[in-house]
């Protein structure tokens, strides 16, 4: 499987298995098949697992654990991913610490090689669209952010209990590129790649989501991209597979992306398969993530991928379906090249 540089740390496989199938939140399936294929990944050559507690209330962590014991393979890496929220200043270093040793324990090993914050960022006085009233649960002032969490961070890495760490971009465009662009900056950041540029229920906020502008800030800082949501949690797919209130994020997706399956039916191909070579084919993406939760999803995903870079003419014919269409914040950060 081809590398890629994952910033400036080190490469990676172009696939990252993520914790989400292995933990069912995309779909039941079981543990031995979870098992069976997180070691089907690595065998396929990924060399990276993403996860985090709260993918099964710890089962992703815990399936890694039991497929390996402890001894990843050579060259294999870990992620996972602490939802801080706002709480007490005293209280950041604490809280870290105790979600960072519960992980450990439960992938059986010393360190992990990249430790994410889950939650949002937000200036002091936001006020959120939706869920504003319990944002403090899910979403990091910036205050907190800067004067707390990256010193409690930089402490775990003097520690050794990880390698390096990052933010989820998820949350408002201009708080996620303004922390990209701080001296003290994360290493890596997880952005949504897909053609929809959706984050779905995950947005909860109403300015535009601005994924690629996102990705282009981080590139522009040297700072590696993990891309999320390659299907738009189901929406980029031939059929959603569980039932969903017709005013779901995810729902409202799917409806929205039926140009981009008439499409795929006229080109012969599967919409899922599709929307991971392109996200693959997004610029400053390192790595996509994959959601799936059984061997028959990995091999189908891993087989789609080494077909070979998504055609140029193919991707002209997504993007002329408009699905991403928003109303960018200008200026927006450029890619510079720096002459010898």
């Amino acid at each position: 499987m081809e590398q890629r540089e994952l910033g400036a740390l080190w490469p990676v496989s172009e696939l990252t298995l993520g914790g989400g199938g292995l933990g069912q939140v995309w779909g039941a399936t079981t543990r031995d098949e979870a098992i069976a294929t997180a070691k089907a990944a690595v065998d396929h050559g990924i060399t990276l697992l993403d996860l985090a507690p709260l993918y099964g209330r710890g089962e992703a962590e815990q399936v890694i654990g039991a497929a390996f014991g402890g001894n990843l393979p050579e060259g294999v890496r870990l992620t996972t991913k602490c939802m801080l929220g706002t709480p007490a200043p005293r209280d950041v270093k604490t809280k870290l610490e105790r979600h960072l040793t519960r992980s450990l324990e439960s992938l059986k090993v010393e360190r992990v090689d990249i430790f994410f914050l889950h939650s949002n960022i937000f200036p002091a006085g936001y006020t959120y669209a939706h869920h504003d009233e319990i944002k403090e649960k899910w979403a990091t002032r910036w205050d907190i952010y800067v004067d707390h969490f990256i010193p409690a961070v930089t402490a775990l890495q003097a520690k050794g209990l990880i390698g390096a760490w990052g933010i989820t971009g998820t949350g408002l465009p201009h708080s996620i590129m303004q922390a990209l662009r701080l001296d003290e900056r994360p290493a890596v950041i997880q952005a949504v790649t897909n053609l929809m540029d959706s984050a779905g229920d995950m947005r909860q906020f109403e300015e535009p989501a601005e994924p690629r502008n996102i990705i282009r800030t981080a590139v522009s800082n040297g700072i590696g991209v993990m891309g999320i949501r390659a299907v738009a949690t189901g929406a980029l797919t031939a059929q959603l597979d569980r039932p969903l209130p017709t005013d779901d994020a995810t729902f409202l997706d799917y409806e929205r992306a039926a140009p981009y399956r008439a499409l795929c039916k006229e080109l012969g191909e599967d919409p899922a398969l599709l929307a991971h070579r392109y996200a693959l084919a997004m610029d400053g993406v390192d790595t996509v993530v994959l959601g799936v939760k059984n061997r028959e999803e990995l091999n189908a995903v891993v087989d789609a991928v080494n077909k070979g870079p998504l055609s140029e003419d193919i991707q002209k014919r997504i993007d002329a379906l408009r699905l991403n269409f928003q109303r960018p914040r200008i200026p927006v950060d450029e890619v510079t090249t720096v002459e010898d």
